[in-house]
């Protein structure tokens, strides 16, 4: 699974699944490794259709149960995995 996110900045974020030779000790964020990749988003909105298409794609956004307040109040973000279990933060301005 692999994916292209498109920044503002014209910059870009590519997100690819380790090749199968290297999956033996998977990646999982409580373990020494990439733990979070937060990332600004330019609006509530913005967030919100990028919870609406990880949701189209069945991917489990996390601490649904507080969603979209789960960082703290006023911090509006959708959180959620990547295929190597490391969390995304995509949080408005």
């Amino acid at each position: 699974m692999g994916g292209r996110a498109e920044l503002e900045t014209g910059r870009y974020l590519p997100c690819v699944q380790a090749e199968e030779r290297f999956l033996d000790i998977p990646c999982h964020r409580s373990r020494v490794d990439l733990n979070h990749l937060a990332f600004h988003a330019s609006s509530r909105v913005f967030v919100d259709e990028i919870t609406k298409k990880l949701q189209q794609r069945v991917i489990t956004i996390l601490y649904s149960d507080r969603h979209p307040f789960a960082g703290r109040e006023n911090h509006y973000a959708v959180y959620f995995e990547d295929p190597d279990r490391v969390k995304v933060e995509l949080v408005a301005s």
